[in-house]
């Protein structure tokens, strides 16, 4: 039998289990207003209301969703219904039976012992996380050889061990198949360290380079977290891109899980279907902070039952502007939560700032802190203003540079729009412009041409450079060379997501000699060759020398002698009689 959501309206048995047709807003002003007029009997209505919206009795006939719509549980298209007997989103009678039947199975299946003694694997609600045989079994000079030959540092009290498999976290059944249908068949390092760290409850400041699967890693324990009766799970994120990117990676893992229902709250999208959603049960709510602000304004959300937070791309998110966000919506979270922060780079002053965030937190750091992607060969050329279209043609003509898609970063949306229409007159590849003058429909559009391979070059400010999982993307030209090493950091790793090799061109000149000693000091590390121009630039010299001065005085200011200490002693006793006083 199918429902419509909001009024309930009857329609002919179409199966065991109900489905609730979910109804446009306007549609139920206009129900509402006829009812009001006494002008349409019920029955009429219903009669009407099923000629002009058949229930869809196959997927086929169901469309894809768009940003922030509910999708199906089992084919991931529009989740245009609802079905009453499990609260999940489905698009057709097909999907709804197949859920049902998927249903019936794993409640066979965790009705069954465990196979494996060593293991405990408890239904779906009841899941808690235990060390693994294997792993209990590891000596401590084997936990430590695995961290280092992966790269990874932990600090903290009483770390739990990474994990080597997914396996060893003994997973519900249907969320270790959604790990494997999503293509999750062996956890990178972050996920080896974070996952069973996430799991035990514990807080978590963790930095790993771009595109080594943090999403994941922060997810599984946000899953496992949602599957308690009651609590919700909030994650926040700088950027529309990112909140949906997360979104749509939260509905692979959730999906025929009872009840797991996520809520997509980012500015730059229709309010009321986002306020409309918050209506059923949501447990994993993913929102950028000033639309999540606006909605908790109107009172339409509370997040008295928040039991974990997650700040994605921590280091954004706390720079000015966000900060005070961030921390509004904390005030209003529940002391007792876990918090789960996230990032490629965390500046000092950024971590400092997180740290207040997280109670006994366990750091783990993947890789070198704060390095560009292991996995990107990066060269950077000397070009003058006047030449870098030129150079940038060159490039995308070289055969052995140029892979498509290409991401090209530039400073501003202006020149986002003219460099694209260049590279389209010259080059004849098909090229884009992205930037945040775009409407989220375009850029929505973009993105999905871009991964369907629609495009050849995608010309973009920074709303690319964070988070996004560009999989296919080889090569990145930083056209114009970004303000911080941080956004550096990020943007190069486009080409190196997740394991895959890339290459980032960065083109740069006297405009950037504020950022030579910090590009030499990281760059140059990897290996890669720099210009002679940057090495015998006057401004790196001077860079240096004061650097070195700094270091110095840093040095001696440490070192304890018999006049400092004379002077220290002196200092001392001055305090000392000024507060006796």
């Amino acid at each position: 039998m199918f429902l419509p959501r909001a009024l309930k309206v009857k329609r002919p048995a179409e199966g065991s289990a109900q489905v609730v047709v979910k109804k446009s807003k306007v549609v139920q002003e206009e129900d509402s207003k006829n009812d009001s007029d006494g002008d349409v009997d019920d029955e009429e209505e219903e009669e009407e209301e099923e000629e002009q919206e058949p229930v869809k009795s196959f997927k086929k006939n169901q469309r894809w969703p768009g940003p922030g719509e509910p999708v199906c549980v089992m084919c991931g298209r529009y989740g245009e219904y609802i079905c009453d007997a499990t609260d999940n989103d489905v698009c057709s009678l097909e999907c709804k039976a197949s859920h049902l039947v998927q249903m019936d199975e794993r409640t066979v299946q965790s009705q069954q012992p465990a196979a494996d003694p060593g293991r405990v694997v408890e239904s779906e609600p009841g899941y808690s996380y235990g060390e693994d045989r294997f792993i209990s079994g590891l000596t401590e000079e084997q936990v430590q050889r695995i961290k280092q030959e992966l790269g990874i540092e932990t600090q903290g009290r009483d770390v739990a061990r990474p994990v080597v498999e997914f396996e060893h976290c003994s997973f519900p059944p249907t969320l270790s198949g959604n790990l494997k249908k999503a293509g999750y068949d062996t956890p990178t390092p972050v996920q080896m360290q974070m996952v069973p760290v996430g799991l035990t409850g514990r807080d978590v400041i963790a930095s790993a380079d771009t595109g080594s699967g943090k999403t994941v890693a922060f997810l599984l324990p946000v899953v496992v977290r949602a599957l308690e009766v009651h609590p919700v799970a909030l994650i926040l994120t700088p950027t529309r891109e990112l909140a949906i990117q997360i979104e749509r990676q939260a509905k692979e893992l959730v999906m025929g899980l009872p009840n797991m229902r996520t809520a997509l709250l980012v500015g730059g999208m229709p309010l009321p279907p986002q306020l409309h959603r918050l209506k059923s049960s949501i447990k994993i709510v993913i929102a950028t902070p000033g639309r999540l602000i606006e909605i908790l304004k109107q009172k339409e959300l509370k997040l008295d039952k928040v039991n974990v937070v997650v700040v994605d791309e921590v280091d954004t998110m706390l720079k000015m502007g966000f900060q005070q966000q961030v921390l509004e919506v904390l005030e209003q979270v529940p002391e007792e939560h876990q918090t789960l922060l996230a990032s490629a780079t965390i500046p000092t002053g950024t971590e400092e700032l997180a740290a207040r965030l997280v109670r006994d937190p366990v750091r783990i750091t993947i890789g070198e802190k704060n390095q560009p992607c292991a996995n990107v060969r990066q060269i950077l050329l000397w070009v003058e203003e006047p030449s870098k279209k030129k150079k940038l043609f060159e490039i995308l003509n070289d055969g052995k540079l140029y892979q498509p898609p290409v991401v090209v970063f530039v400073e501003s949306k202006l020149g986002a729009d003219l460099l694209c229409e260049a590279v389209a007159k010259v080059t004849g590849l098909t090229a884009v412009a992205i930037h945040s003058d775009k409407s989220q429909w375009e850029r929505n559009r973009i993105l999905r041409g871009l991964l369907d391979g629609d495009f050849e070059v995608v010309i973009s400010t920074g709303v690319l450079g964070r988070g996004l999982d560009l999989v296919n993307v080889r090569l990145v030209v930083n056209f114009d060379m970004p303000n911080t090493m941080d956004e550096y950091v990020h943007q190069v790793g486009r080409a190196g997501r997740l394991g895959h090799r890339g290459t980032a061109i960065t083109l740069l000149n006297n405009n950037n000699k504020r950022l030579f000693l910090e590009v030499v000091n990281r760059v140059k590390p990897t290996g890669s060759i720099l210009p002679p121009q940057l090495l015998n630039s006057p401004h790196l010299h001077e860079q240096q020398r004061r650097e070195k001065q700094r270091n110095k005085k840093d040095h001696e200011d440490s070192l304890v002698t018999t006049n400092n200490l004379l002077d220290i002693i002196k200092k001392h006793d001055r305090l000392n009689s000024q507060s006796s006083r």
